[in-house]
């Protein structure tokens, strides 16, 4: 695995690029040359530069086909468009609802009731939220070929609590949380690189502040090192020897499952949220309103941020931000689609051992919204300095 993971780096390892070829200027000359050229992309050897070829010129023609159909979002070609779908399922993190099935075994113990005003009408909600605008975000990231998607989207949303609650926004590092929150049930996956829950991460982290003291390290006290896709040893203590923890949190709220009234009222009124979807076919995504999920069979895959709401061109979206940089969508964002009645729009998740369920739990899962992305929530509650 781990030289598979290396393979990877070293065929798709991104340097400087040229200014990339947006997709209203995609047509059939556009060239795998001046792909190569944008993009800075290496190959292992002639035979690998032949098969990345092909895939691209399959990539080109789906992609030109598709913004031919003047959908409400439209698609590009990037870094994954010559990858093949298990190369591109790496970027993911296995990551669904299990807080439940841990909170039975008594693992996560810091989870917190949901407050009663998230139940109120959405009517009274503003038309539009975007948390970027109130200074509470730090840059997009990247996490690489590693599935630490849920160390993502929960250092992220610990930087906006902390933000919120103390008026100072600090880079907070991914790699602690992906590699020193335990997971022992492998609930959404077996930790690390292979993935896990935002609910795990808070867990930790609340765990950390209230026995030990201990909070959330910056990510120059405590870099990102797993970039390659290779889990690297939880190292806090020697970090510690150095210097200070900043962040610290005292539990998370998670939401109802599949409750689209809960988690307006929660982004329009607490924070940024932590979620789960199905990411499988983002991958292209450029800009616009996103509806292209499989919504019979969502696979949740991927753990991201809920950054706001609002409607473009008549069309109701959700705003997420990733963790694939910010060359992915708009940069680094992507809008979903969204409806009022969202709690009813569900398929049934058909494979929970593909990252949702806790180690031996297989029965499928309901989950609603466009990609499943009301199937699991949470934010972090107590935010504060160390």
């Amino acid at each position: 695995m781990l030289s598979f993971m290396f393979i990877l780096l070293v065929t798709f390892a991104v340097l400087s690029s040229a200014a990339k070829t947006a997709w209203h200027k995609l047509d059939e000359s556009y060239s795998f040359e001046k792909f190569v050229k944008e993009h800075n992309i290496r190959f292992k050897n002639e035979d690998d530069k032949q098969v990345r070829k092909g895939l691209f010129a399959q990539e080109l023609q789906r992609v030109l086909n598709h913004n031919k159909k003047n959908l409400s979002w439209k698609e590009g070609m990037n870094k994954f468009s010559v990858m093949t779908a298990s190369e591109k399922k790496v970027f993911h993190g296995r990551s669904k609802n299990v807080a439940a099935a841990a909170k039975k075994e008594g693992h996560l113990k810091h989870s917190k009731p949901m407050p009663a005003n998230l139940n109120r009408p959405i009517n009274g909600l503003p038309s539009s939220v975007d948390w970027r605008k109130k200074g509470i975000m730090s840059a997009v990231k990247d996490q690489g070929h590693c599935g630490s998607c849920w160390a993502f989207a929960s250092t992220a949303t610990i930087e906006s609590y902390v933000a919120l609650a103390t008026g100072q926004l600090f880079d907070l590092s991914p790699e602690q949380i992906a590699m020193c929150a335990p997971n022992p049930n492998s609930c959404g996956g077996t930790g690390g690189c292979e993935g896990a829950t935002a609910e795990i991460a808070f867990e930790y982290l609340a765990s950390a502040s209230k026995t030990d003291g201990m909070g959330h390290f910056e990510e120059f006290q405590y870099p990102y090192l797993s970039y390659s896709g290779k889990d690297m040893k939880c190292d806090v203590d020697s970090v510690l020897d150095i210097t200070a923890p900043k962040g610290t949190i005292d539990g998370y709220v998670q939401l109802p499952t599949n409750n689209y009234t809960a988690l307006m009222n929660a982004v329009a009124t607490q924070g940024p949220i932590s979620i789960s979807v199905d990411a499988s076919v983002w991958h292209s995504y450029e800009g616009g309103v996103f509806d292209g999920c499989n919504q019979e069979n969502p696979d949740i895959d991927h753990a991201v941020q809920l950054v706001g709401y609002g409607e473009e061109d008549g069309k109701k979206y959700w705003l997420v931000r990733n963790s694939w940089s910010a060359s992915f969508g708009e940069a680094g964002y992507i809008k979903i689609a969204r409806s009022d009645d969202d709690d009813k729009n569900c398929g049934l998740d058909i494979t929970p051992q593909d990252g949702s369920a806790c180690d031996g739990d297989t029965a499928s899962v309901t989950v609603c919204g466009t990609c499943g992305i009301l199937a699991d929530s949470a934010y972090p509650t107590g935010a504060g300095l160390v």
